[in-house]
């Protein structure tokens, strides 16, 4: 009697840890259920950055005459974007290929079903959180030719932009690409999303011109309202941008959200002192401004410092980014009328650079986790993120020109006439006004 419980026993004890190897196995490679309801709460906190976080933002700091063109070409991009990155550009960007690009086997999500993983996550919903990077990336790019630019000419530009520049930008950093290889560390969109947008929005800025008045007459913002709340919305959505990057719900999530936040808090509180030290008075529009500097800067360096570097981040973000904005308007003249490269741009690259530096394990409280698997040295890693923010520069204004020249013979012009620009492009463009007082 006593042989055969024995041996009943053993028998339960040998189901138990198998049943724990499968378990085992499983949060190794197999779906997880955490992880999928973060990617999906992530996804939809990075559409929120772009509708209707960055349409508010960007739509108060124009002229009344132009919230609706603003509005719409945040609309447009969203929903011409999300049909472009299902059709080809997910597989341009994460298909395997080659170094440079991807291939062509994952177009219109060929072979991927409802039950295909990414890592430990649904295939689609991979595929949907990057379509939110890339749907808010071209939407920043407006803010370096808002109020003089024709809708038909964003809409060729977007979807062209999209499939010649941030697409293989993507591959080369997240799609195993040639940077990847190098170990660039860039954890949420430093190179991908705030170098490339910040380089476009300059390049047409230079190739559009200025507004009418620009530097003669002061063209202020119309609803700071509006402004501030898009920004919170920014704030909160980046969240699901930084902290979703870690792809899992987990301490590299957290850490990267909390870092995240202390930069952006640092970054605001920076932009505003700087205002109150010369001007007498800080603004609203400098400490939302500041913040997203902040938030600009922390971006690719997200998951790899810990909270102490990021507040360093955040404060150096707001001291250069502040300083640029004001060299690039009122020293080089140039209108990128709601300040994409010297905010998202030069932040962009600043953090970049100092990823290599605050991932430094030998930094005291200011340590962060270590460099890439391939970099044994800061030097090693700086090399990298130098080699990274070259090639995304240079290779994002390049293509960014000629999509610009060809765009222009294509349509006769890239602006509206100036009686349209001064009428406003929401009369002219859309038949249509923001405001019925």
């Amino acid at each position: 009697m006593m042989l055969a419980n024995f041996r009943l026993s053993f028998k339960y004890l040998l189901i138990l840890f198998s049943m724990l190897a499968t378990n085992a196995v499983a949060d190794e490679g197999q779906f997880s259920a955490a992880n999928t309801a973060w990617i999906l709460s992530s996804s939809a906190l990075v559409l929120l950055m772009t509708l209707p976080g960055l349409a508010l933002f960007y739509g108060g700091l124009v002229r009344s005459k132009n919230v609706l063109s603003i509005l719409m070409q945040c609309f447009s991009i969203a929903a011409l974007v999300s049909v472009l990155w299902f059709a080809i550009g997910y597989s341009l960007a994460f298909d395997a290929g080659n170094s440079f690009i991807g291939g062509l086997d994952k177009a219109l999500l060929s072979g991927i079903g409802r039950d295909s993983l990414s890592g430990d996550i649904p295939e689609p919903l991979f595929m949907l959180f990057q379509m939110t990077f890339a749907i808010i990336t071209p939407a920043l790019i407006i803010g370096g030719f808002a109020e003089r630019m024709k809708f038909s000419a964003v809409l060729i530009f977007s979807g062209a932009w999209l499939l010649l520049v941030y697409a293989p930008i993507t591959h080369w950093v997240w799609g195993g690409g040639w940077l990847a290889q190098l170990g660039l560390y860039d954890f949420a969109g430093g190179t991908v999303v705030h170098i490339t947008a910040g380089v476009a929005a300059l390049v047409a800025a230079k190739v559009l011109g200025p507004r009418k008045g620009f530097l003669n007459s002061a063209i202020m913002p119309h609803n700071l309202t509006m402004t501030v709340t898009g920004a919170g919305m920014l704030w909160v959505g980046w969240f699901g941008f930084n902290g979703g990057s870690a792809l899992g719900a987990n301490g590299t999530a957290a850490m990267a959200i909390l870092a995240t936040h202390l930069a952006a808090s640092m970054g605001a509180m920076t932009w505003a002192a700087i205002e109150w030290i010369k001007f007498g008075k800080p603004s609203a529009l400098g400490i939302v401004t500041g913040m997203v500097a902040g938030l600009g800067t922390i971006t690719p360096a997200s998951g790899y410092v810990g909270p102490a570097g990021g507040l360093v981040i955040g404060l150096l973000g707001g001291i250069v980014c502040f300083y640029s904005t004001v060299y690039i308007k009122q020293k080089l003249k140039i209108d990128d009328s709601l300040d994409v490269f010297p905010v998202h741009g030069v932040g962009g690259i600043l953090g970049t650079l100092l990823a290599g530096v605050f991932s430094s394990t030998q930094l005291g409280v200011f340590s962060g986790y270590g460099f890439a698997a391939v970099n044994e040295t800061m030097i090693d890693q700086l090399g990298v993120q130098i080699i990274g923010v070259a090639a995304t520069f240079t290779y994002t204004a390049v293509v960014t020109w000629l999509l610009f020249v060809i765009i222009r013979k294509l349509l006769g012009g890239l602006r509206v006439s100036t009686e349209q620009e001064v009428n406003g492009l929401d009369l002219s463009e859309h038949e249509e006004t923001g405001y019925s007082l």
